[in-house]
């Protein structure tokens, strides 16, 4: 394997705003998940200040050369609230299904209920690498970070990318990190191949990022959830759609398909306006866990699903004014409306990615073929109770 890479000019594909071939959503199948309407974009930005950037990677082709390509990887940030929420920080939560993953900064987060960084999608072994490159990123905003400030550990997840991606790489640089934080926005997200999902699969049909959103009433007020994944999880013949055993009824036409060999992962990001506390937060990401079994996931020894979650509601200062801040909650006895929309979002958002993916090839030649969008909604026609 070759050394680390140099931060010269480099030939490689890098768009914080990739063209990715269009695909059409889960919803253009006339396929709608649940009862609750969704937000104007059905993405996670419907969440008042909720922001997505990706920078995509594609480089290169044929056999694998450690350190060299072909690169089908990228990096996907994602801005939790408006303003600074380095100085305005948010209520969060999390919930691990099987751990065999990471999620960088988890524990923090954990540990005081609150986010303070940016949310970054990328590849196993690029956490470090993008860590180190947000960490640049918010110092240059708070140059008193270290010092009047504490230390940050920002919140970086990861999936394995390496069926299709040379892993070892480590590809993402700094700027690729730079451009996606600096290129987040409001609207529409883009889906599939795109960003920290342009090298993964998903039952394993292409497509890694997606996104879903539903609008509700919490104790009497309109509230938003939105949902992105970065999805890498599950096995052809499990998948299901909409309670439909699609993967098992297509299963004939790709036998000759070769598979990736591991389990694969989840991250599930939830972000919501309801107020909720820290403790409420979990049990939303819990409910978000169940989404997966609906779709035919079963949590594998070596995958890893991780869900985190945040409202947008309240804001902790960093700065203390005063020694008591005052917060609005939302009664628990109010939330079940929140917990059944929670399901149904990070279903469609699954959905969604595979609806957007595109044939991918990578390394070695693997090939992970896009999901047949007509034959499945066909089957789903035919066959949905």
């Amino acid at each position: 394997m070759s050394g680390p890479r140099s931060k010269g000019p480099r030939s490689t594909k890098r768009t914080p705003e990739p063209r990715a071939e269009k695909r059409v959503r889960l919803r253009d199948l006339g396929v709608s998940i649940g009862r609750f309407p969704t937000g104007p974009c059905n993405a996670i930005t419907d969440v008042s200040g909720v922001r997505v950037g990706h920078t995509t990677l594609i480089e290169g082709e044929g056999p694998l050369q450690p350190g060299r390509g072909p690169v089908r990887t990228g990096v996907t940030a994602v801005m939790p609230a408006d303003g600074d929420v380095f100085l305005q920080r948010v209520f969060a939560g999390a919930y691990v299904l099987n751990g065999a993953g990471e999620v960088m900064g988890l524990l923090q987060a954990d540990e005081w209920g609150l986010c303070e960084t940016p949310i970054l999608l990328t590849s196993t072994m690029c956490v470090g690498r993008v860590a180190d490159a947000t960490i640049s990123w918010m110092w240059r905003k708070h140059p008193k970070i270290g010092q009047e400030y504490d230390v940050v550990i920002p919140v970086v997840a990861e999936c394995d990318d390496s069926f299709l991606n040379d892993a070892v790489g480590r590809h993402v640089t700094d700027e690729d990190v730079w451009a996606a934080l600096d290129g987040a926005a409001a609207g529409p997200v883009l889906e599939g191949c795109v960003g920290a999902g342009t090298g993964m699969s998903t039952f394993d049909f292409a497509g890694g990022i997606g996104t879903s959103s539903r609008e509700l009433s919490v104790g009497g007020a309109p509230a938003r959830v939105g949902v992105l994944v970065l999805s890498n999880f599950g096995t052809r013949n499990n998948l299901r759609v909409d309670g439909v055993p699609v993967g098992r009824l297509l299963a004939d036409r790709f036998a000759h398909v070769a598979q990736r060999p591991a389990a694969g992962s989840i991250i599930v990001l939830l972000a919501t306006d309801a107020p909720l506390l820290a403790r409420q937060l979990n049990r939303l990401c819990r409910r978000g866990a169940l989404a997966l079994g609906r779709l035919g996931g079963f949590a594998a020894n070596n995958s890893g699903e991780f869900i985190f979650g945040w409202s947008t509601s309240n804001r902790v200062p960093r700065e203390r004014v005063l020694h008591v801040h005052t917060v609005e909650i939302a009664l628990d006895s109010e939330l079940d409306d929140l917990y059944e929309a929670t399901l149904d979002a990070v279903e469609e958002a699954v959905l969604n990615a595979l609806c957007a993916g595109v044939p991918m090839l990578g390394q070695n030649d693997h090939a992970v073929p896009a999901l047949p969008l007509a034959e499945m909604r066909r089957l789903v026609e035919r066959h949905r109770p």
